[in-house]
């Protein structure tokens, strides 16, 4: 039997609006393109798109975040994961600290 559970998110109330209007044209609701993209992550074990195509908007990365993004792309410094738990993510953190930023 499949159990059922909520999740709240906050997100920009005009990313919101543009993204339903989008997805109403598309014939889908916002939570039935949040619950397929939740299946596509299960089942590919990864995002279901690259996210260096995803559109940023007015995020802007911070210096460290920056700067290990060059770190990995010039290949000093790997991706990790997938970690399915914080206690794992932690240990990967405090295995290597030569890959500090």
């Amino acid at each position: 039997m499949t159990r059922e559970t909520s999740i709240s998110i906050s997100l920009d109330s005009e990313l919101k609006e543009r993204t339903e209007e989008i997805l109403a044209d598309l014939g889908m609701t916002l939570s039935e393109a949040f619950i397929l993209m939740l299946n596509q992550i299960s089942a590919r074990r990864s995002l279901p798109f690259d996210v260096e195509d995803v559109p940023r908007g007015d995020y802007v990365p911070n210096a460290e975040t920056l700067a290990l993004l060059d770190r990995i792309e010039s290949g000093e410094a790997e991706m990790a994961g997938p970690f399915y738990t914080f206690e794992d993510y932690k240990a990967w953190l405090d295995a290597d600290d030569d890959d500090e930023v």
